[in-house]
């Protein structure tokens, strides 16, 4: 159930573990990221961290351009888009929850625009 006294939108376990989501570790994330042709660096691993803590705290995000957005403002060091695109060649924000083992946030591909989801 949710305590609305500790801020958080996502029950966790004592391990920290959140409920409702398919198990998951850094060793299933390199699985992921092997499997999607990505070796994760330290900036990868940065981003799918964020990510993580990010949902726990927070719980699922309104749009994927939200997230898009904070991932440009904290990781992107003025380059814009460009960097998180090379990280996650499918697609920063959509690429990054799969590995991470998170729920793709709403508006996370758009066929008609040809998103690469």
């Amino acid at each position: 159930m949710l305590d609305i006294n500790k801020g958080t939108t996502t029950q966790r376990d004592p391990e920290g573990n959140m409920f409702g989501l398919e198990p998951w570790s850094p060793l299933i994330a390199q699985r992921q990221a092997e499997t999607e042709g990505i070796f994760l660096s330290d900036e990868h691993w940065e981003i799918i961290i964020y990510l993580r803590e990010r949902y726990r705290e927070f719980g699922g995000a309104r749009s994927a351009r939200e997230i898009l957005h904070e991932l440009e403002e904290k990781f992107s060091d003025g380059h814009g888009r460009l960097g998180l695109y090379e990280l996650f060649p499918g697609g920063p924000v959509s690429q990054a929850s799969r590995i991470g083992g998170l729920p793709l946030p709403p508006y996370s591909s758009d066929p008609s625009f040809g998103s690469v989801e």
